[in-house]
C-alpha cells in the first residue's frame, strides 16, 4: 500500500542553499537535500486501485509553470516544535494548483485536507529541541531568502518510510505547460509503475 503525496521539487541550486542552513540546532533531525520539496497535497495510504485513479485523475491537470520563491524560515509547533521549514511564497498561481489538486482528490472520495495549505519547505522534523533553542536558530538565519525558480512540472511522490523525511521515490511527473499529458515514470519507478498500470 503505497503513501503518495503530490510536490514540487527543489532545483539542485537552490536545494544547495538550503542545506548550507543545516547545523547550529541541537535535537533535530536533517532531511537530506535530495529530499527537499514543496508538498502540495499529502494523499496518504491507499490502496492500489485508488493509486491507479489518482494518476489518471492528476494526469487531466493543465495548468502554466509556476515561479517560486523562498522567503525566510519558520517553525510548525504545537506546543512544542515539531518541524523548522523555509517559507514559500503564497503566489495565486501556487495556491490555484494547491487547490484544483484538492478539489480532484476530493471528488475521489479521498478525505479533506482539514489544515490551511501553508506552502513550504520543511529542512528539519525536531526531536528534543526547545521553543528557545529553534526561536535562536530562526533569528540568527531568518532572513534567508532565494533566487526565484521555475517549476515546469508537478511529482505524484511515495514513501515506504513510517516518518517523514524521505526517502521519497517520483512515481510519475506532470507538465506544466496547459498542455498536459504526464512524462511517464522516471528510471527507478518500475515496480510502482508495475502495479499501477
Amino acid at each position: 500500500m503505497p503513501r503518495l503525496f503530490t510536490g514540487l521539487e527543489i532545483p539542485a541550486q537552490t536545494g544547495l542553499m538550503l542545506s548550507l542552513l543545516r547545523g547550529g540546532l541541537r535535537g533535530v533531525r536533517w532531511i537530506d537535500p535530495e529530499n527537499y520539496h514543496i508538498t502540495l497535497r499529502f494523499i496518504g495510504d491507499i490502496d492500489d486501485r485508488m493509486a491507479d485513479e489518482v494518476v489518471d485523475a492528476l494526469d487531466r491537470v493543465r495548468r502554466d509553470p509556476v515561479e517560486i520563491r523562498l522567503t525566510g524560515l519558520g517553525a510548525f509547533a504545537n506546543g512544542k516544535p515539531h518541524a523548522v521549514f523555509a517559507r514559500v511564497e503564497p503566489t495565486p498561481e501556487l495556491m490555484e494548483l494547491q487547490g484544483e489538486q484538492e478539489r480532484i482528490l476530493q471528488r475521489l472520495r479521498l478525505p479533506a485536507e482539514r489544515r490551511k495549505y501553508v506552502p513550504h519547505v520543511t529542512l528539519a522534523r525536531c526531536r528534543t529541541c526547545s521553543n528557545q533553542d529553534v526561536a535562536r536558530w530562526l533569528a540568527e538565519h531568518g532572513d534567508f531568502y532565494s533566487q526565484t525558480f521555475t517549476a515546469t512540472r508537478f511529482v505524484l511522490f511515495s514513501s515506504r518510510a513510517s516518518v517523514g523525511g524521505g526517502p521519497y521515490l517520483a512515481e510519475e511527473a506532470y507538465p506544466l505547460d496547459r498542455k498536459g499529458g504526464g512524462y511517464g515514470l522516471p528510471e527507478g519507478a518500475a515496480q510502482f509503475a508495475g502495479q499501477h498500470r
